[in-house]
């Protein structure tokens, strides 16, 4: 472990919403996405407690007191962002911002909770032709780069390409480059408040990403490095200044 407990505790969401309308994501990932990803992060991390949850659920499975008992979470989302409840984002946020991890996955850059706390559109260029992606490392010394090839090889993806339109990264990991010839900060870094993001791209409904080790290895990663830590939830309070304090002489 790079950081935080010995045995982190881990909720992977994903919408759900493809394996359902989609028979050809539902044999490519018959666990769904969130199945996938869940159980390579039981086998990879000693310890660790992992769970999931999807838009389906009472509150999208994100209740207070499944929050309360997590230490990281991993989002993915891609077609029903519209229909994550806005009451659900903000408790998300106050729990990250509080000191929860999270890791934000492939198309859930559009995800109202990752544009929310990143403050831009959190746009990018794209286009899907299965193309082979190379990720490369940048910062060989980071956690979350640990026991990873250089370059990450990933035979077929949706291709991703700048301009990205997120906040100059706390630290980049990792950069993609594409058949196409296109280039694509594909991980990286943030803290807010007390809780500590991290961003990567590769990862598709399309494509069997989430089978890919190396992947996997990135997300164990990835959710060892934002694990917390303390387990205790730092609250944070925002405070709303009278309009007229900012016109009020100081001095």
């Amino acid at each position: 472990m790079t950081a935080g407990a010995s045995s982190p505790r881990v909720l992977v969401w994903n919408e759900g919403v493809h394996e359902e309308i989609d028979p050809g994501v539902a044999a490519r990932y018959p666990r769904g996405i969130h199945g996938t990803i869940a159980e390579a992060l039981g086998r990879l991390i000693p310890g660790a407690e992992v769970g999931t949850a999807t838009l389906a659920e009472p509150e999208h499975g994100l209740t207070e007191e499944a929050l309360a008992q997590t230490d990281v979470l991993l989002w993915w989302g891609h077609i029903a962002h519209d229909r994550v409840d806005d009451e659900i984002v903000e408790r998300v946020k106050r729990h990250v911002l509080g000191g929860m991890g999270l890791v934000v996955l492939h198309s859930a850059h559009f995800s109202k909770i990752f544009i929310s706390l990143m403050g831009t559109s959190c746009a990018l260029q794209w286009r899907d032709e299965g193309e082979r992606e190379l990720v490369w490392c940048v910062a060989p010394e980071h956690p979350i780069a640990r026991g990873i090839p250089f370059p990450l090889v990933i035979d077929e993806q949706e291709t991703y390409a700048e301009h990205f339109d997120i906040p100059a990264p706390d630290e980049l990991v990792f950069i993609s480059s594409f058949s196409g010839g296109e280039v694509f900060r594909s991980g990286v870094t943030y803290t807010r408040g007390r809780g500590r993001i991290f961003y990567f791209s590769p990862g598709d409904q399309a494509y069997p990403v989430y089978d890919h080790p190396d992947v996997q290895r990135v997300l164990a990663n990835g959710v060892e490095w934002a694990t917390p830590l303390s387990r205790e939830r730092e609250p944070i309070v925002v405070l709303n200044p009278p309009r007229d304090w900012f016109e009020k002489p100081r001095g």
